[in-house]
C-alpha cells in the first residue's frame, strides 16, 4: 500500500461514527397511531432534538408550541432511542436514522393498554416553521 493510502485510512478511522449520524436539529413528520382496537390516529410530531456524542437530549411533541422533555435518550447502531414523558403515558421511540430521515416505532402503554405509532419525520429547513 502506498503512504498515500495508508494515510487516508488513518484519518477515514478518526471521523466518529455518530457525526454521520447526528440527530441536532428540528424534525417534524407524520405521527400514525395505532389504537387498542385497531383504528388509526393521524397526527404530527415535532421534534427539536440536540446530539452530544451518542447522547440525545431535547423535545417532543404534537406541536412546536407543545412539547414534552426527553427523559433519556442515545443514537446506537443507526437508530435515535428515547423516551418523552407526555401528559400521558411514558412513550419510548426507536427511530431508525435513514436518508436523511427520522422512521420508526413509538410505544407505549395506558391503562394496561397498549398503544403503538409509526413515526416519519424529516428536518425542518431553516427560517421554514413547523407544519
Amino acid at each position: 500500500m502506498t503512504r498515500l493510502a495508508v494515510l487516508a485510512l488513518a484519518l477515514v478511522s478518526l471521523v466518529p461514527v455518530s457525526a454521520a449520524q447526528d440527530v441536532s436539529g428540528k424534525w417534524s413528520g407524520s405521527f400514525i397511531m395505532t389504537r387498542p382496537d385497531g383504528s388509526l390516529n393521524n397526527d404530527r410530531i415535532f421534534l427539536d432534538l440536540k446530539q452530544v456524542k451518542t447522547e440525545i437530549t431535547g423535545t417532543a411533541g404534537p406541536s412546536a408550541e407543545r412539547q414534552w422533555p426527553i427523559k433519556s435518550g442515545k443514537v446506537e447502531g443507526g437508530k435515535a432511542i428515547f423516551e418523552v414523558q407526555s401528559d400521558g403515558p411514558l412513550i419510548t421511540f426507536t427511530l431508525a436514522i435513514t436518508d436523511g430521515r427520522l422512521k420508526g416505532d413509538a410505544a407505549a402503554e395506558q391503562e394496561g393498554k397498549k398503544l403503538s405509532a409509526k413515526v416519519d419525520a424529516e428536518r425542518v429547513k431553516q427560517g421554514a416553521d413547523a407544519p
